[in-house]
């Protein structure tokens, strides 16, 4: 198929885990908007046989491989000589690369040393195209209808080459693809085998060209419809009665139609409303107030927090009860709704949410396991508390709990949003 693509990472760096991949989540989410499909993904250390492996299998099983790292000047990057053998080529020196490197080295104000310079040599059976951000250029190689493109490892650097560069050109190049379309949607109050079963029928009459996907994460799932058509006007229908059928299906239960953060929806959400949230929180420690301020704007909405983890600060903060505290413990119906109306009161904010539980490894009971965990949200002058069981595992108890106070909040809001349109 000539819109099937390998992306091809290298560097000891990734393997050790000292350097997450984020290049190959960017390249594939860019490619799949313009009609290409990431079939294969490999990463390989700084090894000349390793990466002469990788470049043999992805050469003979798909049209298009594109390849970051190890092409800058020091001894470990290897790539571009890699690419030589691999090409039956030699390194020549390009008058156009040294001048690009030099402009390049005098606009950030630094001095042209000798290993950078080495960078103006380049295989001399590809096309070069001139990095626009940095010093070491991309190369374009073709071989028997197959198309390599080697770029930086550095992102930024990456993303200018591939977005003015590298995905104009293949476009040209294979002006045959298929359209690919996703569609996202944020499920709630399903777990993933229990959703899975309540849509066995609709997955059974999916049409052949589009797949269903479930993405589980904490506290919700992703469901992500994927469509492929060489017609773009026919795959839109057939993606747009899909999604009239999913949510004829799940109605109430899909939080969004869109891919976005909870933290995200829930600020539009009480912007829409015109409300302010704060946050009390015990065992999720500011998560949520992490999450919801990490959004550029929530300034607007969201005053505050008090992370009471003592108990000493329930009661001098917050004003829960020392008879309550006492008689139903700290993780409880009656202490999470008392921090939840308190911190509503004491930031005068519209809504509020709070958390108390055990998130672990120690400190659970018979009574109260790790994992416990009480949430309570507020929106003027309605509250509702759960209970929830969730897990052994610390981090993913805090996550998750905080990303069921804000999925608890997002329904209340949009009960807010019916009342007062």
């Amino acid at each position: 198929m000539q819109n099937t693509v390998e992306i091809i990472t290298i560097g000891d760096e990734l393997l050790i885990g000292q350097v997450l991949d984020t290049n190959s989540c960017w390249m594939e989410q860019e490619l799949n908007k313009i009609g290409f499909d990431v079939c294969y993904k490999t990463t390989v250390g700084d090894n000349e046989p390793d990466i002469l492996d990788a470049f043999e299998r992805a050469c003979s099983r798909v049209p298009v491989v594109l390849v970051t790292g190890g092409i800058g000047p020091t001894k470990d990057d290897i790539t571009k000589k890699t690419l030589c053998r691999f090409f039956n080529s030699s390194l020549v020196f390009n008058d156009l690369v040294l001048n690009n490197i030099e402009q390049m080295m005098k606009f950030n104000n630094r001095p042209l040393n000798e290993l950078t310079r080495q960078q103006a040599y380049v295989p001399d059976n590809c096309e070069i195209i001139q990095n626009r951000l940095g010093t070491a250029p991309i190369t374009w190689f073709e071989r028997n209808n197959v198309v390599l493109v080697s770029m930086p490892g550095v992102p930024y650097e990456m993303k200018g080459a591939m977005a003015v560069d590298i995905l104009p050109r293949l476009k040209n190049r294979f002006n045959d693809r298929e359209c690919i379309l996703h569609q996202t949607f944020l499920v709630g109050n399903y777990s993933e085998s229990m959703l899975a079963m309540y849509l066995e029928q609709f997955e059974n009459e999916l049409p052949q060209n589009i797949k269903l996907a479930y993405l589980p994460s904490y506290g919700f799932i992703r469901l992500r419809l994927s469509g492929k058509h060489p017609s773009e006007t026919t795959l839109k229908q057939q993606m747009e009665d899909q999604r009239i059928r999913l949510i004829n299906y799940l109605r109430k239960d899909i939080v969004s139609e869109t891919d976005q953060p909870l933290e995200m929806l829930l600020g539009k959400n009480l912007r829409k409303a015109n409300l302010t949230l704060s946050t009390a929180e015990s065992c999720t420690g500011g998560k949520i107030a992490s999450l919801i301020t990490s959004v550029p704007g929530s300034s607007a909405y969201f005053k505050g927090s008090v992370i009471a983890y003592s108990n000493e600060i329930k009661q001098t903060v917050l004003n829960v009860t020392s008879s309550d505290l006492e008689q139903f413990g700290a993780v409880s119906e009656q202490v999470v709704r008392q921090m939840a109306v308190s911190v509503q009161q004491l930031f005068e904010s519209d809504c509020a949410i709070a958390t108390s539980g055990i998130a672990g490894p120690d400190g659970g009971s018979d009574d109260k396991p790790v994992g416990t965990v009480w949430i309570a949200v507020a929106c003027r002058n309605k509250i509702i508390s759960e209970k929830f069981n969730f897990s052994q595992c610390r981090e993913g108890n805090i996550i998750r709990s905080s990303n069921t106070g804000m999925l608890m909040l997002l329904d209340l809001v949009k009960d807010q949003l019916k009342i007062f349109p």
